[in-house]
């Protein structure tokens, strides 16, 4: 005889902010999970909110014995040009729910809808993770993720990469170029220089550097900045994030010489021997949207591009929000910020940048 099935009884709160021993937790259930992401850490969700100045929370489900079970670390982003959202993980390529059971994934789906709902927030942006419903949008087919695994020494490496790509990052080694690697004030500086000058080029709103700052002290030893200079110049440099063993190379950039240099090539080649030699076995590349030069560029490394699942749900009447920049209704804002000087646009941008979460 078939026993009924009783689903174990669960219960979800909100995180209390005060409390260090939560985060502790938090941290624990996400390096135990095998799908759990940097971007699921407190230490991001609380820099981007120090820095960004969004409110937090998270959502947690557990079971009857106080064990973790789920959770949804969420920013909740107010922005006059870009519309109210509750995002998972804000300023993040990751995030959504990291759950272990179905039920579980089941109580924090109806339980961030709920949460919009009563803060009025028209529109949730869970970037990954799984959802439990049909009423949520689901977007396949528009990023890609890139991962590999490291190899075993600096030329082998280097033997990894396809044999086109390989001959510009030789290019570059034969240069005049200086790496280094750090999370100082001047790396920071430098770094920023370098990122803003490459994200005015394309056109899009420079992040604040306090963001930047409020990563690399939360992190910590999870952090670092690597820059590649000539004749003593930064000319390209990343900001990377270690995770499970993995590097992921999050917030990087070249300037005009970058190109010329091979600067970028080298970069991400002493990025992988570099993280090789501090322990890491994988390589996460990001994500890139599907048709664009940073998908074909990673392709080009010899990665594989992986789909990206990502879920939103609006309120009905609500239009979800649009921030990608390679929008066609942004096509104008972007050669129009193209040629904005760059100490104008290094002024506007983190006020603009702040309220795209």
């Amino acid at each position: 005889m078939n026993m009924p099935f009783s689903p174990e009884t669960f219960f979800v709160r909100i995180l209390n902010q005060d409390d260090p021993n939560e985060f502790a937790r938090i941290d624990m259930f996400v390096g135990s999970h095998d799908q759990g992401t940097a971007f699921h850490r407190p230490a991001w969700v609380t820099s981007v909110s120090k820095a960004c100045g969004h409110d937090w929370c998270y959502l947690m489900a557990e079971n009857a014995e106080g064990e973790l079970q789920a959770i949804l670390p969420l920013s909740l982003i107010h922005s006059a040009l870009f519309g109210r959202a509750l995002v998972s993980s804000g300023f993040a390529v990751g995030g959504g729910i990291l759950s272990v059971t179905d039920q579980a994934t089941q109580m924090l789906t109806d339980a961030v809808w709920s949460f919009a709902e009563t803060y009025s927030f028209p529109s949730v942006e869970l970037r990954g993770g799984p959802v439990a419903d049909d009423k949520w949008q689901k977007k396949h087919g528009v990023y890609a993720g890139f991962v590999t695994d490291l190899a075993q020494d600096d030329e082998s490496q280097l033997l990894s990469i396809p044999r086109k790509q390989r001959a510009e990052v030789r290019k570059g080694l034969k240069n005049d170029l200086e790496v280094r690697v750090g999370s100082n004030r001047q790396d920071l500086s430098d770094h920023y220089d370098v990122y803003a000058e490459s994200v005015h080029n394309l056109g899009t709103p420079v992040f604040p550097k306090a963001l930047f700052e409020s990563v690399i002290d939360a992190f910590g030893a999870d952090a670092d900045i690597l820059t590649v200079s000539n004749s003593g110049k930064p000319v390209a440099s990343v900001l990377s994030l270690y995770h499970k063993g993995t590097v992921l190379p999050y917030w990087g950039g070249g300037t005009f010489d970058a190109r010329r240099l091979r600067a970028n090539d080298v970069m991400y080649y002493a990025l992988m021997n570099h993280a090789r030699k501090r322990g890491c076995e994988r390589f996460d590349f990001g994500r890139s949207k599907i048709g664009t030069g940073a998908y074909a560029f990673k392709k080009n490394w010899g990665f594989e591009p992986e789909p990206l699942s990502y879920a939103i749900r609006t309120a009905d009447g609500e239009e979800a929000r649009d921030v990608n920049p390679m929008s066609p209704k942004y096509r104008l804002q972007v050669f129009l910020w193209q040629k904005l000087p760059l100490s104008l646009a290094n002024r506007l941008g983190p006020i603009i940048a702040k309220g795209l979460g």
